[in-house]
């Protein structure tokens, strides 16, 4: 399953942004349109790590498919960050 949201919350302690919401799956827009450039690209990889292009693109769509369920919080000096990928 793709990663459909995103999650975003910022909070230090002179600054508090209310939480968030990208919606990732407006992404899907330009990475169709851009989809040739990026055949290329992988092709180009492939080439120069002596290996297939499919492997690549089962790589890529690999971790495209494990993001939803990603939570990541930092904390630095009173300063909180969230990202959350649903």
């Amino acid at each position: 399953m793709t990663p459909n949201f995103a999650v975003v919350a910022v909070e230090t302690p002179t600054f508090h942004m209310p939480r968030l919401w990208v919606p990732l799956f407006l992404l899907w827009i330009p990475v169709v349109l851009l989809s040739p450039i990026i055949f290329l690209v992988l092709a180009a990889v492939a080439i120069a790590t002596r290996t297939t292009i499919w492997k690549l693109i089962v790589l890529c769509w690999g971790i495209i498919t494990a993001l939803p369920g990603t939570d990541v919080r930092v904390t630095a000096d009173g300063a909180h960050v969230l990202v959350r990928v649903l």
